[in-house]
């Protein structure tokens, strides 16, 4: 049993459960490490003019991105359940920072797109952060650590697009790639220093080769089928929050609208609500439920889809959805996890890879869809297909609900 530092919390089964310092340093760090995903964002329409490409081309940057991050999360991740958290992260988060050189320096549209791909292929940190956590926390504590960490993925996306909107319209898109590797550089090498290695009283993943590691997750999912809907409806509700991103930095930026990319990346700082609200909708979802919270969120997230295409010739009007959007977004991700992070230590690495996969797999597809959409019939075709996608989640989550596991809480 290790001996936990004065003022840490006491130990539980041989793991220092995490300090309230401790879960404030994993948050920043998630929000360096997610945010490189959505620099993209505000200044997709300064990349595709640089490279000289349409918007369904340029629409491949984070549809490739978020299909790699999810082939790289099932080949990946799962070694969470066998090695050091520690170790992966440092070894993922280096990676990152070589990805985010690529794409700064990139001299031609298939290197950019590569580095890209690359960067979202070992983009495994943040995930492998709230399991980490979710092992080191008192059951009480679940719904609480798990928005602070989400609050932190909220922080760095919030950075990401309010950042590079203005130092992409002012001082270069490239600038952007070149601030973003310098802060990867910082967490690659402080990682080491915020998180534990693997406690030797811990329970090893019997495994006998690596190939058996990854099958593994098979048999799990097939133990806990209720992660694979609730994975689905995450990778819709992703695919709603990048489908309205995307299609906004190339709306806004338009002729017709005539704006500029920092316009883009000011509109997105609404995301700092979401530090106040996502931690008090966490504790909400831990006393009704997770499942009961997560429909009554998809429900407000559909009302503010509808209002989009209302209000779209309006950058003010559009505040209104946008910040209904902005708020319940993350509670559909933070319920989703919580119907599985509850699960036996052992496995919850390998049912959050399942989780991730859809996600980001919904990602990918809705990031291309949109982008596509936009180039043949502008913002309205972006928000029907938000619109579609939003109805699928009203009602898979009424049914999750509805349907819920006997001896869970709905």
């Amino acid at each position: 049993m290790t001996t936990a530092p004065e003022g840490d919390p006491p130990e539980a089964d041989g793991r220092r459960l995490l300090s309230r310092r401790d879960v404030f340093l994993l948050a920043a760090a998630s929000a360096v490490v997610t945010a490189n995903a959505y620099y993209i964002h505000p200044i997709i329409a300064l990349v595709a003019k640089d490279f000289g490409v349409s918007p369904s081309e340029i629409g491949l940057v984070p549809a490739l991105n978020q299909i790699a991050l999810a082939i790289g999360i099932f080949v990946l991740l799962p070694l969470g359940d066998r090695f050091s958290n520690r170790r992966l992260a440092t070894i993922f988060a280096a990676s990152q920072f070589v990805g985010l050189l690529v794409m700064a320096v990139a001299s031609d549209f298939t290197l950019f797109v590569a580095g890209s791909t690359f960067l979202g292929f070992v983009t495994i940190t943040p995930y492998l952060l709230p399991a980490y956590a979710s092992k080191r926390v008192e059951a009480g504590r679940l719904g609480q650590v798990t928005a602070t960490l989400t609050t932190g993925v909220i922080t760095g996306i919030l950075i990401a697009r309010a950042g590079a909107g203005w130092v992409g319209e002012h001082l270069g898109w490239r600038v952007v790639y070149v601030i973003a590797a310098c802060l990867m550089l910082v967490v690659t090498l402080l990682l080491p220093r915020i998180m534990d290695e693997r406690e030797k009283s811990a329970k090893a993943v019997e495994t006998s080769n690596y190939g058996k590691l990854v099958l593994s997750v098979i048999p799990i999912v097939r133990q806990h089928p209720e992660v694979l809907l609730s994975g689905a409806i995450q990778g819709l509700g992703f695919g709603i929050f990048l489908s309205v991103w995307l299609g906004l930095g190339l709306h806004l930026t338009s002729p017709e609208m005539g704006y500029g990319a920092d316009v883009v990346g000011y509109l997105a700082a609404v995301s700092l609500l979401n530090l106040l609200t996502t931690p008090v909708m966490g504790a909400w979802a831990d006393r009704i439920g997770p499942r009961r919270a997560r429909f009554f969120v998809s429900l407000v997230q559909f009302s503010g889809v509808c209002l989009l295409g209302m209000f779209g010739d309006s950058l003010w009007l559009l505040l209104g959805p946008i910040i209904l959007m902005n708020v319940v977004g993350p509670v559909v991700d933070i319920t989703g996890r919580m119907t599985f992070l509850n699960q036996p230590p052992g496995v919850r690495t390998r049912l959050m890879t399942a989780y991730i996969v859809l996600m980001f797999i919904g990602g990918g597809f809705a990031s291309w869809g949109a982008t596509t959409a936009y180039e043949n019939w502008g913002w309205h075709g972006t928000t029907m297909l938000t619109l579609c996608m939003s109805s699928l989640v009203v009602l898979l989550s009424f049914l999750a609900m509805r349907f819920a596991p006997k001896d869970a809480k709905a």
